[in-house]
């Protein structure tokens, strides 16, 4: 069984150790960081309060509201085929959606579909909303963090990675965050490449009702989770790649979120390399993967500054490390060379 994440009860949000939470390599709630936000007020007293609150921050620009049939139980995943998506995509109007969410709760809430807002830029899409309720960001805001929103009833999001950091922040309604740590992966059973349900491989494991003859690996998975129950004003802090599910408990629920990377900004998405290392390495013979993976570990697994160090500064050029943006500039452009031949 998944065993509980620790929880922080005296951090104050001005006072969030980001770097060291991250480096602790695992989880960690923060309880009530948020609590103060007047959103998070506003949700605490009613729903319709907090709808109202959003509402005043609607921009002009549509956001992408994403509809289930009842029958999904809320998650959305793949179709029979696993070729197609057992929901739909649209662009609308934010109040419209957040009707739609109101009318479908309480009694009516059994027969109505999953509806979901997903990673939707607050600064873009609700400008104003963040100089009401916002974390102090600290160290990180150095890294340029991506603030998100996610707005919905019951739904699940299936098993996944992200390759950035993130603190999650719930806003309404609770949330339940099983996650898993990245060496879990072969257990987690991960879907196709694409389509995806949300632009990420998920796993093809259902948690609620998990088929263990076809998926048995999923027993160790599910031994090294860590499970995480949030409360409105509770954050969750994480590491990149850690996979998770996130379920959305009640019949309203809002999560904002805070993405970043310590990687320098000219550094590139390394999901990328995944997949041309698809392309390139998978299909060759053991022997040369193994030798592959010695070179591997060498250049870009080891120290960075080994592959370079016995060589003159003049002459390091890609070796140098860290990349500066205009050695990156270089590196890019060869490699786009090598890839147009």
């Amino acid at each position: 069984m998944a065993r509980p994440a620790r929880a922080l009860d005296d951090i104050a949000a001005e006072a969030i150790p980001f770097a060291a939470l991250i480096a602790a390599g695992e989880p960690a709630i923060l309880r009530g960081v948020a609590r103060d936000w007047p959103i998070v007020a506003a949700a605490r007293r009613s729903t319709a309060e907090a709808i109202g609150s959003l509402k005043r921050f609607e921009g002009d620009r549509p956001v992408t509201a994403y509809t289930g049939a009842p029958e999904i139980g809320g998650r959305f995943f793949y179709d029979a085929t696993l070729t197609g998506l057992n929901f739909t995509a649209a662009r609308v109007k934010l109040g419209d959606v957040l009707d739609r969410i109101a009318a479908g709760s309480g009694a009516a809430a059994a027969d109505a579909p999953a509806l979901y807002i997903g990673s939707t830029d607050l600064d873009l899409y609700l400008p104003g909303f963040r100089a009401e309720n916002d974390l102090p960001l600290g160290p990180i805001a150095a890294h340029a963090p991506l603030a998100s929103i996610w707005i919905g009833n019951r739904t699940v999001a299936a098993a996944h990675y992200d390759i950035s950091n993130n603190i999650a922040c719930c806003v309404a309604g609770r949330r339940r965050f099983t996650l898993f740590p990245p060496d879990q992966i072969a257990n987690l059973y991960p879907g196709p490449l694409e389509p995806t349900p949300g632009g990420q491989v998920v796993s093809m494991v259902d948690p609620a009702a998990p088929d263990l003859a076809r998926y048995p690996g999923y027993r160790d998975a599910l031994a090294a989770a860590v499970v995480a129950e949030l409360e409105p004003g509770d954050a969750l802090i994480y590491p990149a790649l850690w996979w998770h599910q996130v379920e959305a408990l009640c019949d309203f629920n809002i999560l904002v979120n805070y993405w970043w990377n310590d990687a320098p900004a000219h550094a590139d998405n390394p999901q990328a390399s995944l997949l041309h290392a698809l392309l390139s390495l998978r299909d060759r013979p053991a022997a040369e993967k193994a030798a592959w993976h010695a070179l591997f570990d060498y250049y870009v697994f080891g120290a960075g500054e080994r592959a370079g160090a016995h060589l003159p500064d003049q002459a390091r050029g890609a070796l140098a490390a860290p990349l500066d943006p205009a050695a990156a500039r270089r590196l890019r452009a060869q490699i786009l060379n090598r890839l147009n031949r």
